[in-house]
C-alpha cells in the first residue's frame, strides 16, 4: 500500500518540475548570528536598500491594515493613476501586480502558449527559467557576452519563428551590466514586430551612465512592455509591489490573467506614500551609489575583470570558487550571494556594512 500511495505522489505534479532549480532568497542573518554566536549578522544577498521604510509609510500601511476585513481594489485605480501620472503614460497602459518577477510571469501566460520560445541572456535573473518552464514555454538562453553583459546580436539571431517574448534586463541581475542606447536601438529594430520585448528595469533608479536609456523612452513602440519595482529603491521588498508600463492591449491581457486581488490593500497604501517620497528616494540612491563606486574600486584591486555596476549591487566573477568565497564571507558574518559556477552578486549596505564586507574580502582573497 505504501509503495502504491508513493507511486501515486510522484504522479500528481510534473516530472519535468525535478530538474527545475528552486528560487534562492537570501539567507536569514538571525539564523546566522545564532551559529556563530555573534550579536548580529550582515545580510548583503537580497538588492534589498538598507535605509528603512520610507517616510509616511508605516503610517499609510498601518491605517490600510484596519480594513484588513475587506478586499483591496482590484482594479487598483488610485495607484495606477498615480504611477501613470509619476511616469507621464495614461493609465491604461499600466498593470500592477506582486513584484516586476510577478508581472514578468504574467506576461509569459499572455504571449506564450506551451512550445513557444523566451529568450533570455544568461546568466541573468535566476527567476527567467522558472517562469518559462512553469509557463510550460522553452527557454532559450543566450550566453553572457565577455564583459558578464547581454549579448544583444547573439540574442536577435537566436529570434526564431517560435519566439513570443524576450527578456532584457538592464542593468542585469545578477552582473550589474547594462546595455546602452546605440546597443538597445539597433536590437529593437532587428526584432520582429510580433514578439514582445521586456525590458526589465528593477534596479533603474541606480544608473548613473548617461547612456544607458531609460525604457520608458522606448515604451511607444507596439511591441514593448516595460517592468519596474518598488522593492528596491523605494523600499516597499517586504509589500511586494511592481507595476510594468505597456500599450492599452498588452496591458489589459497581463491585467485578465493577474490573480485577482493580488496586489494587497497594505501594498497599494505603502506605494502610494512612497511615491510622494521621491526627493527621498533620490537622496538615498545617492548614498548607495556614491557606496558602490567606493566598493567596487576597492575590489578591483582583489579581484580580477569586476565589472562595473550600474545597480544596487556588484558582481564579482569569481567562477568555481564562488561558493567557497560565499562560505568564507558567512564564517565573518557577512551573507553574499553565490551562484555556483559563475560568481557572486554583493548588494551594497551601509557604509559599515561594506567595510565589513571588503575586510572579508581581503581575508578570503587578499
Amino acid at each position: 500500500m505504501t509503495d502504491r500511495r508513493d507511486q501515486a505522489a510522484v504522479r500528481l505534479t510534473r516530472a519535468d518540475l525535478d530538474a527545475l532549480p528552486n528560487y534562492v532568497p537570501g539567507r536569514s542573518p538571525a539564523d546566522l548570528a545564532r551559529e556563530l554566536g555573534l550579536p548580529e549578522a550582515i545580510k548583503l544577498a537580497s538588492n534589498e536598500v538598507p535605509y528603512g521604510p520610507l517616510p509616511g509609510v508605516v503610517e499609510a500601511v498601518a491605517e490600510a491594515v484596519a480594513g484588513a476585513h475587506r478586499y483591496p481594489d482590484m482594479g487598483v485605480v488610485a495607484l495606477r493613476q498615480a504611477l501613470a501620472e509619476r511616469y507621464g503614460v495614461d493609465a491604461d497602459r499600466v498593470a500592477t501586480g506582486c513584484g516586476s518577477v510577478a508581472l514578468a510571469e504574467h506576461l509569459v501566460r499572455a504571449t506564450c502558449l506551451p512550445g513557444d520560445e523566451l529568450v533570455y541572456s544568461w546568466r541573468s535573473f535566476e527567476a527567467y527559467p522558472i517562469i518559462a518552464a512553469t509557463s510550460g514555454a522553452t527557454s532559450v538562453q543566450v550566453p553572457n557576452d565577455g564583459g558578464h553583459g547581454h549579448d544583444l546580436a547573439a540574442m536577435a539571431a537566436a529570434v526564431t519563428d517560435r519566439t513570443r517574448m524576450i527578456l532584457v534586463c538592464n542593468p542585469n541581475n545578477p552582473t550589474g551590466t547594462a546595455v546602452r542606447r546605440a546597443e538597445l536601438d539597433r536590437f529593437l529594430d532587428a526584432v520582429p514586430d510580433d514578439v514582445l520585448v521586456v525590458i526589465d528595469e528593477a534596479y533603474r533608479e541606480f544608473v548613473t551612465d548617461p547612456e544607458v536609456p531609460d525604457g520608458l523612452s522606448y515604451a511607444d513602440r507596439p511591441n514593448v512592455a516595460v517592468l519596474r519595482t518598488l522593492s528596491k529603491a523605494w523600499g516597499l521588498a517586504g509589500l511586494r509591489i511592481g507595476f510594468l508600463v505597456a500599450q492599452p492591449q498588452v496591458a489589459a491581457a497581463v491585467r485578465k490573467v493577474v490573480t485577482p486581488f493580488s496586489t494587497s490593500m497594505a501594498a497599494q497604501a505603502g506605494a502610494l506614500a512612497a511615491l510622494a517620497q521621491a526627493d527621498e528616494v533620490h537622496r538615498r540612491c545617492a548614498l548607495v551609489v556614491a557606496e558602490r563606486e567606493r566598493v567596487g574600486e576597492a575590489l578591483t584591486k582583489l579581484v580580477p575583470g569586476v565589472p562595473a555596476s550600474q545597480a544596487n549591487f556588484v558582481w564579482l566573477p569569481l567562477g568555481d570558487r564562488s561558493v567557497e568565497f560565499g562560505k568564507a564571507c558567512e564564517s565573518r558574518g557577512v551573507i553574499v550571494r553565490p551562484f555556483p559556477g559563475d560568481g557572486v552578486r554583493v548588494t551594497i549596505g551601509t557604509p559599515t556594512e561594506n567595510d565589513a564586507f571588503l575586510a572579508a574580502t581581503e581575508a578570503a582573497l587578499g
